[in-house]
């Protein structure tokens, strides 16, 4: 049966591994004339903060044993959570069973232990809780009278409540329960998942047969793609320092769906060059302007000029501080949504607060020790795709010339460009480049060819020449269409996978152009 009037505290019972805000919990709830009742390290720093406690084995007449393995399974502790005001009263008062109303309790550390390189076996089986997760949910089923947090971030909301009110009302409680079943599930999880990673202490499959979600809602938005979509960010405990996801909007207004998925383009495709200062113009998932230059607004110019006319209503992105001055050239120069950048300055806030419609998105600094595999995950109708991100380490030591003209100095580091310019454009992608900067990109065709004659026709259009670039192909060239193609638009030099049937055919078209050729030996499809 549920209700909706409030319930008052006489007992609680705290456990806590994480032991923040312990001490003021604790202070606050003896003010409120609660008693508390407490186990091993969390009764030692509540009494060290002067807090009077009562321990766990004096309720339940039984020492913690096997160290600390067992002192709160016990029936004076789950009896006292789990029964029910008005039908188990009577069994409780036969056998001495004090009701416990308020359960603070949070989990060994298992996440942050194994997240430990050194860390071994043992020590990760060691911080499994059991006792801390049987307290939790047997609490959270009967939240028609117990309150349970496993949360310190709710501390306040709680004694707040409970000075206020004397009690927490029924629909807090259940908030608070469900709060706590989707904290042990999400434990549970990865603890599944690990041990299903490894077979007696070795590693063992990369997915196991159950994968385990566990995804804090971040904001829910206006709509998704469309207006009558309805959508939410979500995040998935990695750490956001240098992401979208866990980017601040210090300006302009909330971040729309279309907007996220944008700016991690932009975002992504720019951490990929961290030696020079770069910028990158996405619109539709598609960068459609990416350059280097040591000055970041001659970084900008060279990409928006790129094409211009898609980067109205685009996002930009660099991968360093953005000043006032910069900021003013981007705002003067065209309409935007989203500006990326690891940090502002003040007058470039203050020129962005003029204009509210523009967010600024500061995503903090981010490592510059290379790209890291994670999973990546899909949905489909009826199910979920889950890979590794797609990486890449490709360095000038690794491509193979298969030309008997053999690209030189200026265009190997155009060709790079190019290449990891290629890993965000959706395939078939082509990306012309010259000098460091983009002049030409065709995406998302369904032949490739037709990407480059888009490609060729974007440079035409910016009215940049093609004479003397580089091109830079996602997967390989199926035929020399592609290479005649590019050859009459005075491209020198390509760099491509390889690996198709008709390679030799290819090379020799290229070598018949007198023009230089590349294989990485790996492709970016981006579907």
């Amino acid at each position: 049966m549920t209700g909706s009037g409030i319930v008052t505290a006489r007992r609680a019972l705290l456990s806590v591994s994480d032991k923040t805000g312990l001490a003021d919990i604790g202070g606050a709830l003896h003010a409120l004339g609660i008693e508390i009742v407490s186990t091993g390290g969390s009764a030692k720093a509540l009494r060290q903060a002067g807090v009077p406690v009562r321990d766990v084995s004096e309720l339940t007449g039984f020492p913690e044993i096997m160290d600390g393995r067992v002192k709160t399974l016990h029936p004076k502790v789950h009896g006292g959570l789990l029964g029910r005001r008005g039908i188990d009263d009577a069994v409780m008062l036969d056998h001495s069973i004090a009701p416990i109303d308020l359960l603070i309790v949070n989990l060994y550390p298992f996440a942050r232990t194994v997240a430990n390189a050194g860390v071994t076996y043992e020590d990760a089986i060691e911080n499994i809780d059991i006792g801390g997760p049987a307290m939790l949910r047997a609490g959270a089923k009967n939240h028609e009278r117990v309150t349970v947090i496993c949360d310190p971030a709710d501390y306040g909301e709680l004694v707040e409540t409970l000075r206020r009110d004397g009690g927490t009302s029924f629909e807090q409680r259940r908030r608070f329960a469900a709060k706590v079943f989707a904290h042990t599930a999400r434990y549970d999880g990865m603890i599944a998942d690990w041990l299903s990673a490894r077979a007696d202490g070795a590693p063992g499959e990369a997915y196991p047969p159950t994968l385990h979600l566990a995804l804090r809602r971040a904001q829910e938005m206006r709509y998704g793609e469309n207006p009558h979509q309805a959508a939410a960010l979500y995040l998935d405990g990695r750490p956001t320092v240098g992401t979208v996801a866990g980017a601040t909007v210090l300006s302009g207004k909330e971040m729309s769906y279309n907007n996220f998925v944008d700016a991690d383009t932009a975002l992504e495709c720019v951490k990929a060059f961290d030696k020079t200062p770069a910028c990158v113009i996405v619109k539709h998932a598609n960068p459609c302007g990416v350059a280097l230059d040591k000055d970041p607004l001659h970084a900008y110019e060279r990409a928006f000029v790129c094409d211009a006319t898609s980067a109205f209503g685009g996002i930009i992105a660099f991968n360093r501080p953005l000043d006032g001055a910069l900021v003013k050239r981007i705002l003067a120069s065209q309409f935007l949504e989203v500006l990326v950048a690891p940090a502002f300055d003040e007058e470039a806030l203050a020129a962005l607060r003029k204009k509210p419609n523009v967010r600024a998105l500061a995503t903090g600094e981010w490592s510059a020790a290379g790209p890291t595999v994670q999973r990546q995950l899909r949905s489909i109708g009826g199910g979920m795709l889950v890979q590794d991100s797609d990486a890449d380490t490709l360095m000038l030591s690794d491509l193979k010339v298969v030309t008997k003209r053999v690209p030189d100095a200026e265009q190997l580091r155009d060709l790079l460009f190019a290449w990891h310019v290629a890993m965000y454009v959706k395939s078939n992608a082509i990306v012309f480049a010259k000098d460091g900067a983009t002049i030409g990109i065709g995406a998302g065709q369904m032949s490739r060819v037709i990407s480059v004659k888009i490609a060729a026709m974007k440079a035409a259009d910016a009215k940049l020449s093609t004479q003397g670039s580089v091109l830079a192909s996602d997967a390989f060239f199926p035929f020399r269409d592609n290479v005649d193609l590019a050859a009459s638009n005075g491209v020198r030099a390509l760099i491509q996978p390889g690996g198709s049937m008709r390679d030799q055919e290819v090379i020799d078209a290229a070598d018949e152009h007198d023009m230089a050729m590349v294989f990485t030996g790996t492709r970016h499809f981006r579907h």
